[in-house]
C-alpha cells in the first residue's frame, strides 16, 4: 500500500478534523482534532483498504509553554497492508481530557492508564481509569516537564486498593463465597514485583487483577536529562535479558532522525549480536519456566548454554551479557575480536546441542505436556485486539515478525522462517520459542558467512567521536570530542518511531527531537506491557497452578515497564 493512501483517505473522509499531515522516512503522520478521535480511529480500523487492527503504542508528549500543551501520539499498524500510521491529537492543559479508545482497541486500556498516571491526562469513558505503574498515593505526574526530577515522594502510606469482586451464590440452600487470594510479589514465580489478586472458586480462577509492581528507575525521565549517547546504557536495563536488541532499537531510531545509513559491516555485527541476545532471552525464558514446573535439569542445560553466549558478548562489548552497552549511534563500540568467528560457531554448536537435549527431555514429557497444553489460551482475535506481538502472538497462528514484515539491517538477506503455533496456548508458545532459537542460529551462521570487511563506524562528525589519536594530536579532534561529550549529538527537530523484533515481540522507540543534544521525549514501546494486559484473560477459568506456566511463557521482564 502506498504511503499516501491512508493520508488521502483521511483527508477525504474527515476534511474538517485533520489539521495537518506529513510523511518522513516512511512514517505517515496525521494531526487530528481530539473531538473526532473515536470516529477517525474506527474508520481506520474498519475501512478495508486501511484495516489498522493493531494499536501498537499510545503515549503523550508535554510541550511545556506551547498551547495546546499536550499531545497524544497513537502508533497504529495494519497487519493486512503492512503499513504504519501515527495519529496525534493535541490536548489543552485547561481541559486535559480526550475520549478513550478502549471501544476501538482493547489494548488502549492499559496504555491510557499509563498516560493518566504519568501525565494526568484523563480519558472520557475509560472503564477503569486509575494509576497503573505508580501507587495510588503518588503525588503529581512525573513525566510532565515541570515535575522536578529530584522530587521526593512520601513512602509511609503506600496502600494498594484492588477492585472489589462480588461473591456469587452457588446454591439456593447453601451459601458459598469465593476466596480472594493475593499471589506475589513475594511468591518466587512472580519474579519479584508482580502482584495478582485472584478470585477463586476452589482452585478455579473466576476473576483476577494484575498489579504491575514498582520497579522503576525512571527511564524516560532520565533520558530527557541525558545526551543521546548517555541514554544507551539506560536501554540495557529495559529487557536486561536481551539488552543488545534494546541498544539496536534505540540507536536505529536516533539514526532515523539523522537520516544516516551505517556501514555494511556494522549491519552484520548488529544482526549477529541481536540474534545472540534473542538466544539468551529464549534460553532464560524456557529454563526459568521449566524450573518453576519442576524440571531442574532443563534449567542447568540452558543456563550453561547461555553462559557460553554471555562470554561471547563480553568479548565483543567488554561487559557481561546483561549490561554490555556496546551499541553506538552511527556504528558499534568495537569491531569483532580475533577468532570471534571460530568461538561463535562453537558456541552455536553448544546451544544447538542443548536445544536438542531439552527437546528430548521436555517436548513429549507427559507431566510437562499436561501442564502446558490447553493452559494460558488466547485466541488470535483477542491477541490482535490486545496488541500482542512476538512468540505470544505467533503461537495463535498470526505471522507477524518485524524482521520479516519490515526488514531492517540485513534481515532481508537472511534465509529464515517464522515459527507459528495453532492453538495459542502455553505449549505452542514453548514450541515457537524452541524453533525460534534454531532459526536464530541459522541467521547468525549466515551472517558470519556473509559479513564483509571494512569499518564499523561512520565517518560522520555529527554522530561519531573522533579516533583517540586525533583527539590527542589535533585541536580539531579535541574540539569535536569535547562538543559531542558535553553538548551531545544534535539530530534535527522532528520525531521518529522505529520497531525491532525483541525477544518478546515488537520493541519500538519513539523519539521527539527539538534540535538539542538531549531527547525531548524518549519513549519505549515495551512488548511485555501489552502481553501482561492480557494475562487476566489468559488465566481466567484455569487453575491456580496454571498461572505459573502462563506467566512464565509471557516472559514478563520488569525493566521493560520502566518509565
Amino acid at each position: 500500500m502506498a504511503d499516501s493512501i491512508t493520508l488521502r483517505k483521511l483527508q477525504e473522509e474527515f476534511p474538517g478534523d485533520i489539521s495537518s499531515t506529513h510523511s518522513y522516512q516512511g512514517d505517515d503522520t496525521a494531526v487530528v482534532r481530539r473531538e473526532a478521535i473515536i470516529n477517525i480511529c474506527r474508520f481506520l480500523r474498519d475501512e478495508p483498504a486501511l484495516a489498522y487492527n493493531f494499536m501498537m503504542d499510545l503515549t503523550a508528549v508535554d510541550y511545556l509553554g506551547r498551547n495546546p500543551r499536550f499531545e497524544i501520539a497513537y502508533h497504529l499498524y495494519s497487519l493486512q497492508h503492512n503499513h504504519r500510521l501515527r495519529i496525534k491529537a493535541p490536548v489543552p492543559e485547561e481541559d486535559c481530557r480526550i475520549d478513550s479508545l478502549t471501544p476501538v482497541w482493547q489494548a488502549a486500556n492499559w496504555f491510557e492508564r499509563e498516560v493518566y498516571d504519568f501525565y494526568g491526562i484523563e480519558f472520557n469513558n475509560h472503564p477503569d481509569l486509575r494509576r497503573i505503574l505508580l501507587y495510588d498515593q503518588f503525588e503529581g505526574h512525573p513525566l510532565r516537564k515541570d515535575y522536578p526530577k529530584d522530587k521526593q515522594q512520601p513512602i509511609d502510606r503506600i496502600i494498594y486498593q484492588p477492585r472489589i469482586f462480588r461473591p456469587e451464590a452457588k446454591a439456593e440452600d447453601l451459601e458459598t463465597q469465593h476466596l480472594f487470594l493475593h499471589m506475589g510479589p513475594a511468591h518466587p514465580a512472580m519474579h519479584g514485583i508482580i502482584h495478582l489478586i485472584l478470585e477463586l472458586d476452589g482452585e478455579r480462577i473466576v476473576n483476577s487483577e494484575v498489579e504491575m509492581g514498582y520497579l522503576h528507575r525512571g527511564f524516560e525521565k532520565e533520558c530527557e536529562n541525558a545526551t543521546y549517547t548517555q541514554c544507551i546504557p539506560y536501554t540495557d536495563r529495559l529487557n536486561y535479558v536481551s539488552p543488545l536488541i534494546n541498544n539496536v532499537g534505540y540507536i536505529m531510531t536516533v539514526e532515523k532522525l539523522f537520516g544516516v545509513e551505517i556501514t555494511e559491516r556494522c549491519k552484520y555485527i548488529r544482526v549477529i549480536m541481536s540474534e545472540i541476545s534473542r538466544l539468551t532471552d529464549h534460553l532464560t525464558c524456557i529454563a526459568a519456566n521449566a524450573m518453576e514446573l519442576g524440571a531442574f535439569t532443563v534449567f542447568f542445560y540452558f543456563i550453561e548454554a547461555r553462559e557460553v553466549l554471555y562470554k561471547l558478548i563480553e568479548e565483543v562489548g567488554g561487559g557481561r551479557g546483561v549490561t554490555p552497552s556496546c551499541g553506538r549511534i552511527g556504528g558499534w563500540a568495537f569491531d569483532l575480536p580475533e577468532k570471534f568467528d571460530e568461538k561463535c560457531r562453537q558456541a552455536l554448536q553448544d546451544a544447538r546441542k542443548a536445544i536438542n537435549d531439552v527437546d528430548k527431555l521436555l517436548s513429549k514429557n507427559r507431566i510437562f505436556y499436561d501442564r502446558m497444553r490447553g493452559t494460558g489460551y488466547i485466541s488470535a482475535e483477542d491477541a490482535i485486539a490486545l496488541a500482542f506481538t512476538g512468540p505470544c502472538l505467533r503461537s495463535t497462528g498470526i505471522c507477524y515478525d518485524v524482521r520479516k514484515a519490515q526488514p531492517y539491517l540485513v534481515y532481508d538477506r537472511m534465509d529464515f522462517e517464522v515459527p507459528l503455533g495453532t492453538k495459542g496456548d502455553n505449549y505452542d508458545r514453548y514450541l515457537v520459542r524452541m524453533e525460534e532459537m534454531r532459526q536464530s542460529i541459522r541467521i547468525i551462521e549466515q551472517a558470519l558467512d556473509q559479513i564483509p570487511p571494512g569499518p564499523v563506524n561512520l565517518d560522520d562528525v555529527r554522530v561519531i567521536l573522533p579516533p583517540k589519536e586525533q583527539v590527542y594530536n589535533s585541536i580539531e579532534g579535541l574540539m569535536h570530542h569535547f562538543k559531542i561529550i558535553f553538548e551531545g549529538i544534535k539530530p534535527p527537530p522532528g520525531e521518529a518511531y522505529f520497531p525491532v523484533e525483541g525477544g518478546n515481540g515488537e520493541l519500538g522507540f519513539y523519539i521527539v527531537s527539538d534540535g538539542a543534544g538531549k531527547p525531548y521525549k524518549c519513549r519505549c514501546r515495551p512488548p511485555c506491557f501489552a502481553l501482561m494486559q492480557g494475562m487476566s484473560k489468559m488465566i481466567q477459568g484455569g487453575l491456580v497452578a496454571d498461572i505459573i506456566a502462563t506467566f512464565g511463557m509471557i516472559n514478563m521482564i520488569g525493566g521493560e515497564n520502566d518509565r
